[in-house]
């Protein structure tokens, strides 16, 4: 039987703060790379590096014996994970990190759709359905950032999109590890399946669109790489499931949308990125509306508090 989680204290925020500022780096790391080496040879860098960590520290704590009930979830769980960050590494080559890093957080808002339908237990409530409204209505607005009567970015709209369709990836590779017998394997497995398979899938995609070529071993090159794969998909990642495991996972999720606001904050001190009126109001009402998908209960049960009931 799991220990109960418990609601969120002064240490647990404290890490919150800076695995947001960790994921909302990325993006802008990946961004700020490019030039020197393709983002999909960036992603697939990044998930072989913490995958060959990710399988020691397999070897060393257990985990493996699930393999074989497993394996099928797993593969489609890290071919959705592949897909997510090849659409990612396509999109930030149209569009800035700013953009990227609020609309693949709407992820929370697909997953909860697909779990809407996938378990009865996962039912959305009224508010919550409001909040995929706002959140959709913010994406509408946002990509109006790239229109007008006079021009049509189409290079950002394309961008925007495939960020868009990363967040559904995201979404749905929840869905797949919620649903299928992954929910009940070690954290590491789960980690474990769809960093190799994202690995293996980008490097063949890589190869097969001549992008591997597209590698200068320069300082930022490998420091964008050795960010990603050490600190983001190893360390934070790993951190991120210890705190679910001690944390009430509502608590957690309320904070974990502060990481856009880094994303959008880096993208335009480090890349000097412009933001439309258009997308910031967009921007707030996707955050808005992600918060009521994702935080429905915890909203709850601190307005019942104020209120004394």
């Amino acid at each position: 039987m799991s220990a109960p989680r418990q609601n969120t204290d002064a240490f647990a925020l404290q890490v919150m703060l800076g695995l947001c500022l960790i994921w909302g780096l990325q993006q802008v790391m990946i961004k700020w790379a490019a030039p020197d080496i393709a983002p999909v040879m960036q992603a697939m860098a990044r998930s072989g590096i913490a995958a060959l960590l990710v399988g020691l520290l397999l070897c060393w704590r257990g985990g493996w014996d699930q393999l074989g009930s497993t394996w099928r979830a797993g593969l489609l769980a890290g071919g959705l994970f592949a897909l997510e960050f090849l659409l990612i590494a396509e999109g930030l080559q149209l569009t800035s990190a700013a953009h990227m890093s609020v609309f693949l957080y709407t992820a929370p808002m697909f997953t909860a759709l697909g779990l809407h339908f996938t378990l009865p237990s996962e039912r959305l409530r009224t508010p919550q359905w409001l909040g995929i409204a706002l959140a959709f209505a913010g994406i509408v607005i946002a990509f109006a950032g790239g229109m007008s009567l006079d021009t049509v970015d189409a290079k950002m709209l394309m961008g925007d999109a495939l960020g868009v369709m990363a967040g559904m990836a995201w979404g749905a590779t929840t869905v797949v590890v919620r649903a299928s017998r992954l929910s009940d394997a070690p954290a590491t497995l789960t980690l474990f399946y769809q960093l190799l398979v994202g690995f293996v899938g980008l490097l063949l995609i890589a190869v097969a669109t001549g992008q591997v070529t597209h590698v200068t071993l320069t300082t930022v090159a490998v420091s964008s790489v050795l960010f990603q794969g050490l600190i983001v998909s190893f360390f934070s990642y790993l951190t991120w499931f210890w705190l679910m495991r001690r944390y009430l996972a509502s608590n957690l999720a309320v904070f974990s949308f502060i990481t856009p606001l880094f994303g959008v904050t880096f993208g335009v001190l480090l890349l000097g990125e412009p933001l439309s009126v258009n997308f910031v109001i967009g921007a707030v009402l996707v955050l808005l509306g992600i918060t009521l998908v994702s935080a429905e209960q915890w909203l709850r049960r601190r307005l019942r508090s104020l209120l004394g009931q």
